[in-house]
């Protein structure tokens, strides 16, 4: 697809078969990457790895995500978007090969690294393609659908170490093909794809963040409210006497409200706006963060969690909403990759920053930061309406 069939009168039409095959391709890939984490961890653990060490391990994939992003702007205007994601799927296939083959957490480091590296321009340019070609009208439904898919992709992963166990080589065969069926979709697709844009100004990754502060800042806190929750929720409902089957049941429903709610954000987003659907999931996440010490043993609490989740991963789906709204061309593929530098800080700083909180002032710490974060959040987002 051209640049000029995407701003034609027909650009209401939506261009189902690129569009299929982009989600399917990220959908895929948060396969492979859900079920990379939890198995790396068992492995480690059965092979008895400090705690420490499987966090430092753990945190190496989100920070090739950080040093990979400044340079997937250069890169696409060079090699192509659909070379460069091709590329990126057979080499994250062949470092995920290198872990599977050298199982020893000292070499794992730096292969961690390189599959966080290899594997963030896939998500990142598949990312701009789909909202490049999705009409403005339906970009609220649309984006939405995209969260609820990716997140199930995620939850798929786990899940699918329940039937291909956690040793030996068929696990990790689920994530190796998942990779390269990344790389077959993108080429069976490509004649269907956008252009990688070349109209504005070149801008990098750094200009993007004096572009839209506020809109990385929301990024910022989804992924820290993400990787607080499923991090620390356990040692949280620990603290209050929980039984780990319960502690696993919630974090189960806090995923299945974030897959399950997307969709309805995004149709609220059109009839009454991002910013202002944004700001009410901000608010909701407050009000959860206040609401959770007293109904956590009360049957309150699943309706709780389940809604916490679908509003909390809902910002990040209404800051793409938004990005799509404000940006495009080359602005549009740095604001992707800002916005995946950025999720990997906040999954990096989010659960270590909250566990200093809880070893701190006790285990209220966890909902009292992730309140901290919400009413930041809220109050910037009412100063910048009221600018507006």
């Amino acid at each position: 697809m051209t640049a000029e069939s995407i701003t034609s009168p027909h650009a209401d039409r939506i261009p189902w078969a690129a569009m299929t095959g982009i989600i399917a391709t990220v959908t895929v890939f948060a396969v492979a990457q859900g079920l990379t984490y939890p198995l790396l961890s068992f492995i480690l653990e059965r092979q008895g790895t400090t705690s420490g060490l499987i966090g430092l391990s753990a945190a190496m994939t989100p920070l090739g995500f950080i040093v990979s992003a400044p340079f997937i702007p250069a890169l696409s205007r060079r090699v192509g978007g659909a070379r460069l994601a091709i590329l990126c799927s057979i080499l994250a296939a062949l470092t995920l090969i290198a872990i599977a083959w050298k199982q020893d957490v000292w070499a794992w480091i730096p292969l961690r690294f390189l599959l966080g590296f290899f594997a963030n321009p896939l998500y990142v340019i598949s990312e701009t393609w789909l909202i490049s070609i999705t009409p403005a009208p339906r970009r609220g439904r649309i984006m939405g659908l995209y969260s609820s898919i990716v997140s199930g992709g995620f939850a798929i992963g786990p899940l699918s170490l329940g039937l291909a166990g956690t040793e030996g080589w068929p696990p990790f065969m689920i994530g190796i093909a998942a990779f390269l069926l990344c790389g077959l979709i993108v080429l069976a697709v490509a004649p269907r794809l956008p252009a990688t844009p070349e109209e504005g100004k070149a801008t990098s990754v750094g200009g993007f963040f004096a572009l839209a502060p506020l809109l990385l800042f929301a990024v910022f806190a989804a992924a820290a409210f993400e990787q607080i929750l499923l991090s620390l929720f356990a040692v949280y409902g620990a603290a209050l006497g929980s039984g780990e089957e319960r502690i696993a049941s919630l974090i189960t429903c806090f995923i299945a409200g974030n897959a399950a709610l997307q969709i309805l954000l995004g149709r609220v987003a059109e009839r009454f706006g991002s910013t202002r659907t944004m700001l009410l999931c901000v608010l909701t996440c407050l009000a959860s963060c206040l609401l959770l010490p007293l109904v956590f043993d009360a049957w309150l609490i699943w309706p709780l969690v389940f809604t916490w989740g679908g509003v909390s991963f809902g910002i990040y789906t209404l800051s793409l909403i938004q990005l799509g709204e404000r940006f495009t061309g080359q602005a549009l593929i740095a604001g992707n990759a800002a916005f995946a530098l950025v999720w990997g800080i906040g999954g990096i700083v989010g659960s270590p920053a909250t566990g200093l909180a809880m070893q701190r002032i006790g285990h209220q710490g966890l909902p009292s930061s992730l309140a901290l974060l919400s009413c930041i959040l809220a109050v910037l987002l009412i100063a910048e309406r009221r600018r507006g």
